[in-house]
């Protein structure tokens, strides 16, 4: 009897031990917590918006799930790029820098290809088919006149105050046009987007990176697995898999084209072919044009599963002005991500649903101001969705194009809606735990994370100022926000 009454006296012990560990545990990690939320609060109510803004960049961030490659890249890149055959798999370019008229008047200018658009970029192959005339309003990218170039350039981001939602659907795509059709460009644009998110401290991208549609430089088409390889071997090769930075794909469909049924069924026949490197879907598109509204997919999906496994879906709603149930619609469909979902706020019984779930929306913060959908950020519905519990995360959709960074969505962020450091870690957290990566690779980039957080804290909290990394502010940022930083001219 006595043995046994110390056996359960040590038992309780052990237990009553353990139970005062854990309640120590979490005491400290909330103290931790309350700290740094302390510490984040003094220093944005004594930092400069330039001190803000270093802090932001050096900070250890997660992902970005909502990422289109094509429309990532900086206009310097594709200048680069197009103008060296060397780096861009032997292709020569021509952009179109005069108007001749060659067909006449009375031509069809709202379609895809209107032939009063300037700065249009085309490939030898497509050039040499054209007729004399033709071919005088074009000139090779390599003799472009500086203006020619300048205005080539600017043609293909929003640089000026007027520019919009129109003109971003209906010029910057016609006019890179063909530089979208080369592989070897977008396997160059995904490793310097690698870098250029590895120096903000990401760790993971998940990118919208089509194998389809591309052309060798003499115009016949390159299969889709093909493209697939030329994506592997750039990622495989020791440059990008120095940046530290894990990439997965996804491939996309265009919502409203006549064809889109046959596209995304080609989508997840591709996607489950090479799971190594896609990871998902997304359906793209302006979800003004009701051709492409989310139930006109539901009876392919349908049928897809019945004898494919699951492909992950993360598709564009709610980024449309009127409101509408098109976020409900698209979660019948089976995704787990919501690009964009701006007027879910205007859904109460869809809000609620997402409450607490598994379901994310992708927030860009950037991208919704350029291209008016919102006119200022009190509009925005992020912060109701941050606090309300519908998991979200901050990603850059097509940063390029506004010139600007993941830095500069978090910046918006703690600048307009007031993030405490415990949100900014859940903003984070979510960007990889939401990733379509495997459960293992996620908990290791998490544990990651949480490691490179803790490293940062630990140096800067008792700082007034973050080391000098040498940043360049882009354009956004610096013309909203007048955090104009340029490390390089010091």
């Amino acid at each position: 009897m006595l043995v046994k009454s110390r056996s359960v006296m040590s038992l309780v012990f052990i237990y009553l031990f353990t139970l005062s560990f854990l309640w120590a545990a979490i005491f400290t990690r909330h103290a931790m917590a309350s700290e740094l939320n302390h510490w984040f609060e003094e220093f944005k109510a004594n930092a400069s918006d330039e001190a803000l803004y270093r802090l932001l960049y050096a900070m250890p961030k997660g992902g970005d799930l909502h990422n289109h490659l094509s429309g990532s890249n900086y206009n310097q890149w594709w200048g680069a790029l197009a103008s060296d055959p060397s780096k861009n798999g032997g292709y020569q370019y021509y952009v179109k820098t005069t108007l001749k008229h060659c067909d006449g008047y009375g031509l069809n200018q709202f379609g895809p290809s209107s032939s009063l658009l300037l700065f249009v970029t085309i490939q030898a192959s497509t050039y040499e088919t054209l007729t004399s005339c033709e071919q005088a309003e074009y000139n090779p990218v390599q003799s472009l006149t500086n203006i020619q170039k300048e205005a080539w350039l600017n043609g293909i981001w929003l640089d000026k105050p007027h520019e919009g939602r129109e003109e971003f659907f209906q010029t910057h795509w016609q006019r890179l046009n063909q530089l979208n059709n080369n592989p070897y460009i977008a396997a160059e644009m995904l490793f310097k987007n690698m870098q250029s998110f590895a120096d903000e401290g990401l760790l993971y991208l998940e990118t919208q990176a089509n194998a389809s549609n591309f052309l060798r430089s003499d115009g016949t088409a390159i299969p889709m697995q093909e493209v697939a390889d030329i994506y592997r071997n750039r990622l495989a090769q020791q440059d990008a898999i120095d940046t530290g930075l894990t990439v997965r794909l996804q491939h996309v469909f265009l919502r409203f084209s006549p064809n889109a049924e046959q596209a995304l069924t080609q989508s997840y026949r591709f996607v489950d072919k090479n799971r190594d490197l896609y990871v998902g879907i997304n359906a793209a598109g302006r979800e003004d044009n009701d051709k492409g509204y989310p139930l006109r997919f539901l009876s392919t999906l349908r049928k897809l599963r019945q004898t494919l496994p699951e492909v992950k879906l993360s598709f564009h709603a709610g980024e449309v002005d009127e409101p509408n149930y098109h976020v409900r619609d698209t979660l019948l469909l089976g995704v787990d991500r919501i690009g964009h979902g701006l007027n879910l706020i205007t859904d109460p019984s869809t809000m609620l649903l997402m409450r607490h779930n598994q379901y994310l929306v992708e927030i860009n913060l950037i991208s919704n101001l350029k291209l008016n959908y919102v006119t200022s950020y009190a509009q925005h519905p992020f912060p109701e969705y941050l606090r309300t519990g519908i998991p979200v995360a901050l990603s850059t959709d097509d940063r390029g194009m506004w010139d600007s960074n993941m830095t500069d969505e978090f910046f918006v962020a703690v600048k307009e809606f007031g993030l405490t450091w415990q949100e900014i870690i859940k903003l984070s957290e979510n960007s990889i735990q939401y990733g379509f990566l495997s459960a293992t690779e996620k908990a290791s980039l998490l544990d990651k994370y949480k490691s490179n957080m803790k490293a940062f804290t630990t140096k800067y909290m008792n700082k007034k100022e973050v080391d000098n990394t040498l940043i360049k502010t882009g354009h956004f940022i610096c013309s909203t926000y007048a955090v104009c930083i340029n490390d390089n001219d010091s």
